[in-house]
């Protein structure tokens, strides 16, 4: 049975968090059910909300990175 961990800023998220997580399920628990060929009901996602001050890419923090774009 996959068991997948979804990473997500949790700023990125804020405005709608149900819904976008919802959209996100729906959307990896397809695919990995028909590449598998299993019953999607094996297939287990959780969500792992970081915050934007916790993250860091290329050694800055992401919080920065998306104030500047």
């Amino acid at each position: 049975m996959p068991f997948v961990t979804i990473r997500l800023v949790k700023q990125v998220i804020e405005h709608d968090p149900e819904g976008i997580k919802a959209k996100i399920n729906d959307a990896v628990t397809h695919g990995i059910s028909e590449a598998a060929g299993i019953p999607k009901e094996n297939v287990w996602l959780v969500f792992d909300e970081i915050e934007e001050t916790d993250w860091f890419s290329g050694g800055e923090r992401v919080k920065e990175l998306r104030s500047s774009s």
